[in-house]
């Protein structure tokens, strides 16, 4: 058994015996009560599943493990000549808990290179689509093609016990992750580039491969794409994109069908593709300005121009989160010490300068503060990859770690099949008048 597989099943085996303890002596416990807002509002708040490889709080961000953005950057192995972290450092953490040695991640890097060989007929059905499908498009049904591959389903059919279903999706989530580069650089390629495609090279690590692959071999970029993977890998259980993937796989899906559930719920506007909406605001507003530097007094007209039209300022606010994005702030960083004279990068500052004083003066906005979204365009644009209707793909290949992580917890613990209790208005009108006290 690989080294990586063994530390999981032990970690997964004495968490099991604990979580099967901790209900058994508290299952019938109350953790929160549920407002007729939140049964109408998108179960917004509502605690009612575990994730265990990260946590978001309103007003630090996300841990991985406990772990904070700005702990992983010192904390995590880096690639050779790179002040980045390695993505696949952060998947050893969020697997087991304990940030990995240099050894153990460059371990993973290796695993992953071994197990990125991509079937053909994937090639063969990405190349029947129009090259206009949508990059999001291809890259789900690219995932779905490679499900003939699944050690899961093979083994299921086979029948195998429970307590082994966590083995075959271990096996399925590295083998996946590890494609996911391959298949993406392919999607854009053939979308952009007149499939003019780059063979992979797999002495290279993970985020500098898939970065090669793009077609932009500039070590910059590559630790850019370093970071870019690590800060998206996770988000916690409750977003469409990981929620989506986890009710999937309470159907005993496999890895292939669940992340490309996941990956359609990324694909939304109110999701992950809010990074693509963001940069286009930004091209907008700059044509409409007819300047490429444009003054803060500029934006600020143009900004309360978007907001009287009744639309939202794309980047900007977030569903739990009150303070700056710490994947934003992260970025920020990034650009100030490698992008700091980039045109488009002096936008996005002013912007942030800009837009906060006004959503707050709204006195209806709770988070008037920039996510993830709002700099990674431009970050991206600096570098010369400027098509943003492939950004949401890129976020894909990241947030697939995070999500198939804890699909092997899932499976590992025997979370059941996820099934939550539905009312009609019918039903809220007749409990509210037996319950309502005039």
């Amino acid at each position: 058994m690989d080294p990586l597989k063994q530390k999981f099943q032990e970690k997964a085996t004495a968490l099991r015996t604990e979580v099967k303890s901790l209900l058994k002596e508290h299952g019938a416990t109350v953790v929160g009560d549920v407002t007729l807002k939140q049964v109408y509002g998108g179960m917004r708040g509502v605690k009612s599943m575990v994730w265990e490889t990260s946590q978001l709080d309103a007003q630090e961000g996300i841990r991985f493990r406990g772990y904070s953005i700005p702990e992983l950057k010192k904390l995590l192995p880096k690639a050779n000549g790179c002040k980045e972290p390695m993505p696949e450092g952060l998947f050893w953490l969020m697997l087991t808990g304990e940030i990995p040695t240099q050894e153990q991640a460059e371990w993973v890097s290796k695993q992953w290179a071994e197990r990125s060989e991509v079937p053909e007929h994937t090639f063969k059905v990405l190349d029947a689509l129009s090259p206009d499908t949508h990059p999001m498009t291809q890259f789900s049904i690219a995932i779905v093609s490679m499900q003939s591959d699944s050690n899961f389903a093979r083994r299921y059919a086979e029948g195998m016990s429970k307590l082994d279903y966590w083995d075959p999706t271990y096996e399925d989530a590295m083998n996946l992750i590890a494609r996911l580069p391959r298949v993406a650089a392919y999607i854009y390629r053939r979308s952009y580039h007149k499939s003019a495609h780059i063979a992979p090279d797999k002495n290279m690590d993970w985020g500098g491969n898939y970065a090669h692959m793009l077609g932009i071999d500039n070590a910059d970029f590559k630790s850019l794409m370093r970071l870019y993977l690590t800060i998206h890998a996770d988000h916690e259980g409750g977003n469409a994109s990981a929620h989506s993937v986890h009710l999937t796989g309470s159907t005993l899906s496999d890895s292939y069908m669940s992340l490309a559930s996941g990956m359609n719920s990324l694909a939304g506007p109110l999701h992950g593709l809010a990074n693509q909406e963001v940069i286009k605001w930004v091209f907008k507003m700059l044509e409409v300005l007819g300047t490429e530097d444009p003054s803060k007094e500029q934006i600020a007209d143009y900004v309360n121009k978007t907001l009287a039209e009744g639309k939202v300022i794309p980047g900007y606010g977030h569903a739990v989160l009150r303070q700056p994005d710490p994947r934003f702030i992260a970025q920020k960083c990034f650009a100030g010490e490698y992008l700091a004279d980039s045109q488009i990068v002096k936008v996005i500052w002013k912007v942030f300068e800009v837009v906060p004083p006004i959503l707050q003066g709204l006195g209806k906005v709770k988070n008037p503060w920039p996510n993830v979204d709002a700099h990674s365009g431009a970050l991206l644009v600096s570098y010369g990859l400027s098509e943003y209707s492939y950004y949401t793909v890129l976020f894909g290949v990241s947030r697939a770690m995070g999500v198939l992580a804890q699909l092997c917890w899932s499976r590992a613990l025997g979370f059941p099949l996820e099934r939550p209790k539905s009312v009609t208005t019918k039903w809220v009108k007749e409990y509210l008048a037996e319950n309502t006290v005039i």
